[in-house]
């Protein structure tokens, strides 16, 4: 395929930044490895892995919880990881971040919390777009509270909210407004500062689900203006295990505590506990303190590149990959084809996409193939599941043509074109 990219724009930041991910040098099946599997998570730089590794050699000890030296220094940087996590979402303070495991973590701990309120005739309203992690936690609660579950839908294949159904289902029955920013499988970017407005014209809170974003497209939390934002570490070259959850305000503080424990508590006795205000409140038991401090570290890193630059480069991959995949014949190519985020999600005429991307495997080209955790989406287009190239700022055009050679090849070979 003759390509149309302007490399310039998207080899630089790979050139710049690909030697600080030592895995990516090396072969899968003899040949070199093409990481095209971001969205699922994201390799991890030097400047992270050193960190953690400073951390355990160095300050290892459980915080809050001693006065000698390590323990205060252990505390020191995971309340700075805190600080951090603040500075780079826009939150005002970080008394409105509590660390959680990831982005599941995150939506089961708000729905747990505020389904201790909701009662039936409530309603909770997400979108047909939602990752398991976004939708399960939301059914339980229903399940569980007789409230109504309610979905905006998707308009088609394109993957747009059909906005205009919006005012039928956000209505002041309306508790809880939870929606994805970007798109895991469609890499659709819904427009959150609207949405979350709309949730507050109602008197909704807004829940936004940031693990496609929150390293990847320019996030300002104030702007949003959003009740709740989460964010997966592992998804922004961080590690694994960590997670944060952003509530605006007091609200960690009007809701009850999710999980009960140490840490969590200024005074127990036989007969009740007396909890902290958030975000300890939320915290119970020993945290990931490594993992707090490898999550700074990765936001360190990120914003020394620049999340602007970040996203500008991974949508010029996708829009290409989108536009040259497209020509194969037979080929079925999910969400915009503009203006999208950095990944793509396709099908080769006749071929399922575990055999795809099994197939790609064996050319050292990592993608992924499945529902994408987005099952009832993926029936409602009527597929059992999709493959999907993700990108990152350590992959370059190089590696698109490549990965489009093999994908053309395995097009010709075994795709059924009649």
């Amino acid at each position: 395929m003759e390509s149309t990219l302007n490399t310039n724009t998207t080899d630089a930041l790979s050139l710049r930044t690909r030697k600080d991910f030592p895995i990516l040098d090396q072969e899968i099946n003899g040949h070199p490895l093409i990481y095209f599997d971001n969205a699922a998570t994201s390799q991890k730089p030097v400047q992270v892995l050193d960190a953690v590794r400073r951390y355990y050699e160095h300050d290892n000890a459980n915080v809050h919880r001693g006065i000698h030296e390590l323990s205060n220094r252990a505390t020191l940087a995971y309340e700075s990881a805190r600080e951090r996590t603040a500075q780079f979402l826009n939150a005002r303070s970080s008394k409105e971040i509590v660390f959680t495991r990831g982005t599941t973590e995150a939506v089961n701990l708000v729905a747990s919390c505020l389904g201790q309120s909701l009662k039936s005739g409530d309603k909770i309203l997400i979108t047909e777009m939602e990752h398991h992690s976004n939708m399960v936690p939301w059914q339980l609660i229903a399940q569980r509270t007789g409230a109504e579950l309610l979905y905006l839908p998707v308009k088609d294949t394109f993957g747009e909210l059909d906005l205009d159904q919006l005012d039928n289902l956000l209505t002041p029955d309306v508790r809880i407004f939870s929606f994805v920013h970007i798109s895991n499988s469609l890499g659709t970017i819904n427009p959150a500062k609207v949405l979350c407005a709309k949730a507050r014209s109602v008197g909704a809170l807004s829940f936004v689900d940031g693990a496609q974003s929150g390293g990847h497209y320019p996030v300002d939390l104030q702007d949003i203006d959003c009740d709740f934002y989460a964010l997966s570490g592992h998804k922004i070259g961080g590690p694994t295990g960590i997670g944060a959850l952003y509530a605006k305000g007091d609200l960690f503080n009007e809701l009850p505590p999710y999980h009960g424990g140490g840490e969590m508590i200024s005074e127990v006795t036989y007969d009740r506990p007396i909890f902290k205000e958030g975000p300890h409140k939320f915290e119970a038991g020993t945290p990931n303190m490594s993992g707090a401090v490898g999550l700074a570290a990765a936001m360190d890193y990120i914003d020394s590149i620049g999340r602007q630059a970040i996203y500008d480069h991974d949508r010029e991959l996708a829009e290409y990959f989108y536009n040259e995949i497209s020509k194969l014949p037979g080929t079925q190519v999910y969400g915009p084809k503009e203006n999208r985020a950095g990944l793509v999600s396709f099908l080769l005429g006749g071929m399922h996409a575990h055999d795809l991307v099994t197939l790609a495997d064996q050319k050292g080209i990592a993608l992924r193939g499945g529902h994408h955790c987005t099952q009832p989406l993926m029936k409602k287009f009527g597929v059992t599941g999709t493959a999907r190239a993700s990108f990152y700022f350590y992959n370059n055009r190089q590696e698109v043509d490549r990965c489009l050679e093999v994908l053309e090849h395995i097009q010709k070979r075994f795709g059924d074109l009649e």
